[in-house]
This record gives structure tokens, C-alpha cells and sequence, in this order.
């Protein structure tokens, strides 16, 4: 796996840059649909590719409770089981099994946790979790780490940032000593914790970095801070990491949070709120986000998005897709994921057309103005 930086804007710390692997090369910034499961919610791998995604996200977690890392494995791993011959990239499953607060038992060897499922304990440590992305085959690997919640007291978070940085060791030397399982290379990422506190990010980052091999990850955020705090951390985090590696930040999130990540020099985003926004009759647009299922659309047969890049935007009304929604109809899901996804993806390619015309600054500043007048975005 190969990095490099096609275009630095001169202003602020954006870039693009293009990450080659074995199943295809990553243009950056990139954002990466949830696939959680092994599928995209509603979508098949050849409309994910129609709308321009370059790679996808699974999960550790839920595909280690279904169906079952065997079952992947045989099928060849996750590529050949989902039909999806592009890159994947897949989370350690350590923030959902943190998240699992009342579930869990936690230690430095690793989880102890019950399936949100059927209750049946299983446990994770960090070569678990290396165990079961390797019989997966995704092309990024995520380090197994502590993700503590955003209003953690400092003792807390500095017990995460420690085991995170011990883990991600233990990782490593689970990678080295048991060889792939399948043709192509498998590449891992740390993943950078410490909460909103710039000397827990820093005490991490002197950590981890000097062990990564290539991309590093922004974990432990969009859990609950400030906003702001977010914020500055991630331009904390910018002024410390390397500039030569693809920067992802984990969870984030919306269009306004994406593009001003981007500003700190963040070039991978994954998020569930296009498709999960979606089934919920939450509509982006390019005049800011709709809640379909208003009663004021009943009757307004304007086209959803005239300005979308795909042709739902332009080819249903508002009125039909309430109707859809109104009656329950799973088109009324498929239109409203489409047209995000498509309002995601399509705000990637722009910042990288505007990134490489040198006007990403002027361009960012309009556009987070003009957001600031439509709500949700």
C-alpha cells in the first residue's frame, strides 16, 4: 500500500492524495459508506460504485457474530463474500464493544462482553481482533483500542491512551508472527485516543506513530465533547502527525464537520448518517437538510433536489417521496440513501476539484457561511 500527496492548499492544512492498494486506488479526501455487516443498507456493490465510493467500511464486531468469521473465511473473505472488489476497510470493533458500558468487562488483556443478540459472552483482545480481520481480508486493518466516552475523567482517558498505545503492540506482533491468509497485503492503523486533552493526544501519538507503518487514525471523537473541543483537537492532532500519511477520523460525521476536518488535514471520513438519515426521512440537498415526512410536503410536487448530481434529485418530488415514506415503501428508504450518498460522495469529488484549482480556502469559507443557514448540515 502506497501514499502519496497530489495537491497542499496553501492556506489551510487540505490536501488530496491517492492511496494505492491491491484492490484498487483510494483518491483522498475520500469518505467510506457504512457497511457494517458486509452491505451498504439497501444498496448492491455495483450502485456503490455508480455513485463514485472507492472503498467501504465493515465491522469486526457484528460480522464476528454474523455469520461468523468461518463463514467468510470460506467464502475466500469479505471481497469474494459481498461481491465487493474494491478496498475495505474494517474497525477493530473496540468501540462497539466500549460502547456496550453495561455489557462489558474490561481489562489490559482485552473484553469480555455479551452480544447485544442473544447475551452470550465472548471475549476480544487485541489479537482477537487481528484474528478475525485477517480471516475477513480487508485492505485497512484497525487497531484494537480503548475508546473511553468524551466526558471521561482524565484518569480514564489516560488508562485508554496507555492500553491503546500497548495494544496496538500486540497487534503488530499478531500480524508479524501469523502470515495472511489470502493474496493481497493487509495494512494496520493505529488509532490515536486522549479524549479533548491535547497532552493525553500527544502522550498517544508519541506512542503509536513511531510504530506505524503507514496511515494513522483520529479515534475517541464525536462521542459526546464539545464540538469546538473537536475541533481543536484534530488541529492538535495536525500539528503533531506526519504529513506523509492518510489521516483518518473515525465517526464524523456531517457535511459541515467533514469539510472543515478537511481544513485540518484529515483525508479519510466514514459516518452511518447518510443511510441511517435517510431511512429516517432526513434528506441533504443543496439547499441544506429536509425531514420528508413533514406534513408540508404532502402536497409539493417540486422535485426533491434539482441541483443533485444523480438523477433521483430530478426525477421524484418531494410529495411522492412522502408518500413512499408515508405508506412504507422500502423506495422511499432507497431514494432518500441514494440521494445522500450520492450528496456525500459528490461533496468529496468538489473539495478535491477545488483542493487541486487552489480555491479549497475561499471555496470552504462560502460554503460553511451558507450552511450556517440551513439546519443539519
Amino acid at each position: 500500500m502506497n501514499f502519496s500527496i497530489t495537491t497542499q492548499d496553501k492556506k489551510t492544512s487540505a490536501r488530496t492524495g491517492l492511496i494505492k492498494t491491491e484492490h484498487g486506488d483510494i483518491q483522498t479526501p475520500v469518505f467510506m459508506p457504512v457497511g457494517t455487516i458486509g452491505a451498504v443498507k439497501t444498496f448492491s456493490p455495483h450502485e456503490l460504485e455508480g455513485l463514485g465510493a472507492d472503498i467501504i467500511l465493515g465491522n469486526t464486531y457484528h460480522l464476528y457474530l454474523r455469520p461468523g468469521t468461518e463463514v467468510i473465511n470460506h467464502a475466500g473473505g469479505l471481497h469474494k463474500f459481498s461481491n465487493w472488489t474494491r478496498p475495505i476497510l474494517t474497525d477493530s470493533g473496540g468501540f462497539q464493544v466500549f460502547s456496550l458500558a453495561n455489557l462489558n468487562k474490561i481489562n489490559d488483556d482485552g473484553v469480555e462482553f455479551q452480544s447485544h443478540l442473544d447475551g452470550s459472552y465472548h471475549t476480544i483482545t487485541p489479537e482477537i481482533s487481528m484474528q478475525i480481520q485477517r480471516a475477513l481480508g480487508s485492505d485497512i486493518i484497525m487497531a484494537f483500542d480503548h475508546c473511553p466516552p468524551g466526558k471521561s475523567e482524565l484518569d480514564e482517558v489516560t488508562k485508554a491512551v496507555k492500553r491503546t498505545n500497548e495494544w496496538f503492540i500486540r497487534c503488530k506482533n499478531y500480524l508479524k508472527d501469523n502470515p495472511r491468509l489470502y493474496k493481497h497485503s493487509q495494512t494496520l492503523f493505529p488509532i490515536i485516543q486522549g479524549g479533548i486533552n491535547h497532552k493525553m493526544r500527544e502522550m498517544s501519538i508519541e506512542g503509536l506513530v513511531p510504530q506505524a507503518d503507514f496511515g494513522i487514525a483520529i479515534g475517541g471523537l464525536a462521542v459526546g465533547e464539545e464540538k469546538n473541543a473537536m475541533f481543536e483537537t484534530i488541529e492538535f492532532c495536525d500539528s503533531l502527525l506526519p504529513k506523509d500519511r492518510p489521516r483518518y477520523l473515525m465517526g464524523v460525521g456531517r457535511p459541515t464537520d467533514i469539510v472543515k476536518a478537511i481544513r485540518r488535514g484529515v483525508d479519510m471520513f466514514d459516518c452511518v448518517m447518510p443511510t441511517r438519515n435517510g431511512r429516517n426521512g432526513q434528506i441533504f440537498t443543496s439547499n441544506g437538510t429536509i425531514n420528508i415526512t413533514n406534513e408540508k410536503y404532502k402536497d409539493d410536487h417540486s422535485f426533491i433536489d434539482e441541483n443533485s448530481n444523480h438523477a433521483f434529485g430530478r426525477m421524484f418530488t418531494k410529495a411522492y417521496i412522502r408518500h413512499l415514506f408515508g405508506v412504507k415503501e422500502i423506495l422511499g428508504l432507497r431514494i432518500a440513501s441514494t440521494l445522500n450518498l450520492s450528496f456525500y460522495i459528490s461533496l468529496i469529488k468538489k473539495i478535491q476539484e477545488v483542493i487541486h484549482l487552489g480555491e479549497f480556502d475561499s471555496w470552504s469559507t462560502s460554503w460553511l457561511n451558507e450552511m450556517k443557514y440551513h439546519r443539519g448540515m
